[in-house]
């Protein structure tokens, strides 16, 4: 499960994990594990650049042990192909995607989210990234879903009936 910070991937996937008795994989959930510490410590004591390490890490970890489960992913996972390329290997990827107002709304509060970038407004912070990702977010889907205006149960049936169509499930 892939897409920009608050489009809804650790509800949906959480969702989908036990609808479809898969195994949950939470990348940024294990990365604070690894490391001892939360992500806003990893990022304040060690840089973006560590902390992108450690999640390509998990990711290649994962991905590779990980068939038939669901694995929510950071936002930031797209930014590397090889996450990608380790991702697709054996699995689909599903992006969640929602409008920037949406996204704000979501996550304007959420103190377990490090800014990505310094000097800007939190609204600029977001649009600029979401900009700059979403190409690589189209690119890295099999199957694009919009989470704005629907209940994590509506996104998750969705998502359900195309892994269905396409034999995967």
């Amino acid at each position: 499960m892939l897409g920009y910070r608050g489009t809804g991937k650790s509800v949906i996937s959480k969702i989908l994990s036990v609808k479809l008795r898969m195994e949950l994989y939470k990348i940024d959930v294990l990365i604070s594990r690894s490391a001892g510490k939360s992500i806003p410590e990893i990022v304040a004591e060690e840089g973006w650049e560590s902390f992108r390490k450690r999640e390509s890490e998990i990711v290649a970890e994962v991905s590779g042990k990980a068939k038939n489960s669901i694995i929510d992913c950071g936002g930031g996972v797209v930014l590397n192909d090889a996450n990608i390329a380790n991702l697709k290997q054996d699995g689909v990827c599903v992006v969640l995607t929602a409008s920037l107002e949406t996204i704000i709304k979501r996550i304007r509060h959420d103190r377990n989210r490090p800014a990505l970038k310094s000097g800007m407004s939190f609204k600029e912070e977001q649009k600029k990234n979401l900009a700059e990702r979403e190409e690589k977010y189209r690119a890295a889907a099999n199957f694009l879903c919009d989470t704005s205006n629907r209940r994590p149960g509506e996104t998750v049936a969705e998502i359900t009936e195309f892994l269905k169509t396409k034999g995967w499930i």
